[in-house]
């Protein structure tokens, strides 16, 4: 009952994060509505969590995210795909019924 990331996504967070000097932060993810299926993901860094969010730890990186996305979230697992004409995370989600076909919205 996690949100869990690839060691390719924690390679790829570590270099990010130290980059804009958060290497005490963390990534957050969400849900918003909105996108071709229905729910778009959402992901950036932040330098703290908040008293509402679930936090994971996984390999050095902290997930934190807000308890009404996390119902969509669940088990999702964080992936990051370096080949140059998919370059970017993407979210392995198992409580999805379908998603568009760029991947980045999806319907429940």
């Amino acid at each position: 009952m996690a949100i869990t990331i690839t060691p390719k996504a924690r390679n790829e967070l570590q270099k990010v994060m130290a980059e804009q000097g958060l290497a005490d932060g963390g990534l957050r993810v969400g849900v918003k509505g909105g996108g071709c299926a229905g729910f778009s993901y959402t992901m950036n860094l932040d330098a703290k969590a908040a008293p509402d969010d679930e936090v994971f730890e996984m390999d050095g990186i902290r997930i934190f995210c807000d308890a009404k996305s996390f119902l969509y979230l669940e088990d999702t697992e964080i992936d990051f795909n370096d080949d140059l004409a998919h370059r970017g995370f993407n979210f392995k989600n198992p409580n999805s019924s379908g998603s568009c076909g760029c991947g980045s919205s999806f319907s429940v």
